[in-house]
């Protein structure tokens, strides 16, 4: 027994360290970047990479806004005036933007998929590069117009409409 007891004392440090378990929370819980303070007018503001999960923003103010490579998962966005907004390298994932004011912002490199635009203002809006689903590209399209001032792309070319 006591050769036994030897053997594992001499074994024992060799062992590889317990690493402690590291827990994952929810992206809602650990967001350093999620915005707390939402408010109505917010327009202008410097927003960039800022995180809206599951945010209400029906009817908010963010025109000239600075979203680019913000986060929206799961947002209302609908009649949100978001006219000349910087929204590049967005993420709106299932994303309602219906009857919102887009008029003049920029899409570009944006993921949009399962978003809704529903009676939203599009005209002079880039879109180019962004990643739409199909039916939402092609309703899109179909009352696409004007020429981004800022991109001097058009709104057709930059949906790829036919």
């Amino acid at each position: 027994m006591a050769p036994l007891l030897a053997l594992l004392l001499v074994l024992i440090p060799l062992a590889p360290l317990v690493q402690p378990a590291l827990a994952i929370t929810a992206p809602e819980l650990r967001s350093q970047r999620s915005l707390q303070d939402l408010q109505p007018d917010m327009h202008g503001r410097d927003l960039k990479q800022q995180e809206f999960l599951k945010a209400s923003m029906e009817g908010f103010d963010l025109h000239d806004a600075d979203l680019r490579g913000a986060v929206f998962n799961s947002s209302n966005l609908r009649q949100a005036n978001l006219s000349n907004a910087s929204l590049a390298d967005v993420v709106a994932f299932a994303t309602r933007f219906d009857g919102a004011d887009l008029r003049g912002a920029v899409f570009s490199n944006a993921m949009l998929m399962q978003s809704h635009f529903r009676d939203a203002q599009i005209e002079g809006a880039d879109f180019s590069e962004a990643v739409l689903d199909l039916p939402e590209q092609k309703a899109l399209c179909a009352r696409a117009s004007g020429v981004n001032s800022r991109t001097g792309v058009t709104t057709r070319d930059s949906l790829r409409c036919r």
